[in-house]
């Protein structure tokens, strides 16, 4: 049983129930949705003020992660989340898979420190504290790939195969709790594999260094199999993990079990998109990173008179010269 201020579905769930309109009457993450809005559009009107251009894409990315936050927490799929596991494993593959995604793309760290006025003085504190917690040990400890990649996949399995879910969902703050929790950890996890924002990772240095580009391919794939796994077991379970579905709803008609193997089978094929778009936002970054590398190498040889094998041979030559023994 729920306790506190829940809206709970009395109807059979149909996709128009559960897609419609319908806030809980303390409507948590609605609220958190229309606060980070606030806080973007306040940062990128500082910076138009300025006359520093923030790219259209990075708000529209940031407006879409904040739109499908809105759509499986102010509709039925709430409500119908706190009877039916199915729609309750929509509801966290979305908060934790899919949103933190284009939330991510949206480059929030970045608008900030860019707002923030800078200098030495008093003026840009609060920018200096940022960059202090980014650039902290915990920070750093938290983005670490074990660490976000071991939350991320403890996300699933120290939830649901432990007592703390049936804990969580029997009270109002310990739902909210939870799903800001999917939220919280799913963008700390792609945060580390987009690089759109600075982090404490950013600096290629050590396994990052000599990984490059592949390190974050690598990250994204580790996480298939444990979906894969997770979603294999919730299907073939012939008991309930969690009891807090352990009844079922009087005239619904859905077998609680039934229902279980259906939320494992979200589980298991949810991953493949938000795979998708990390892949293609991967690839996308590393055609500009080729491009202004070729812009780069392109002024170098504007710089040296257009030849750049000319200036390699003297370059060269000037080498040899520098050599002892040489002859002049």
């Amino acid at each position: 049983m729920m306790s506190g201020p829940m809206w709970m579905p009395v109807q059979p769930p149909t996709l128009a129930r559960v897609l419609a309109w319908h806030p809980q009457p303390v409507p948590l993450l609605p609220v958190l949705v229309l606060v980070l809005l606030g806080l973007y559009g306040c940062g990128v009107v500082v910076l138009h003020r300025r006359g520093i251009r923030w790219p259209v894409s990075r708000s529209i990315w940031w407006l879409l992660g904040l739109g499908i936050i809105l759509a499986v927490t102010a509709t039925g799929i709430e409500g119908y989340g706190m009877e039916l596991f199915s729609i309750h494993m929509i509801q966290h593959m979305v908060l934790n898979m899919l949103a933190p995604v284009f939330l991510v793309l949206g480059a929030p760290i970045t608008l900030l420190l860019r707002a923030l006025p800078s200098g030495t003085g008093r003026r840009g504190r609060l920018r200096r504290a940022v960059l202090r917690v980014i650039q902290s040990h915990p920070a750093a400890f938290l983005a670490h790939p074990a660490v976000a990649f071991g939350l991320f996949i403890m996300s699933l399995y120290g939830l649901y195969f432990t007592p703390a879910f049936d804990d969580l969902m029997g009270t109002w703050w310990g739902h909210n709790l939870m799903l800001v929790h999917f939220l919280a950890i799913g963008f700390l996890y792609f945060w580390g594999i987009l690089g759109v924002d600075p982090s404490p990772r950013t600096p290629a240095r050590g396994l990052r260094r000599l990984a490059g580009p592949v390190l974050p391919v690598l990250e994204l794939a580790a996480t298939a199999p444990f979906h894969a796994f997770f979603g294999v077991v919730v299907m073939m379970s012939t008991a309930l993990m969690v009891k807090f579905y352990s009844r079922p709803v009087p005239g619904w008609h859905i077998s609680p079990l039934a229902d279980q193997a259906a939320g494992g089978g979200i589980a298991w094929g949810f991953t493949e998109l938000p795979t998708l778009l990390v892949l293609g936002a991967l690839v996308v970054k590393w055609q500009k990173s080729d491009q202004r590398a070729t812009r780069a190498a392109e002024r170098r040889t504007a710089r040296d008179g257009g030849d750049t094998n000319l200036s390699d041979y003297n370059a060269y030559l000037q080498s040899l010269h520098r050599q002892p023994g040489s002859r002049h």
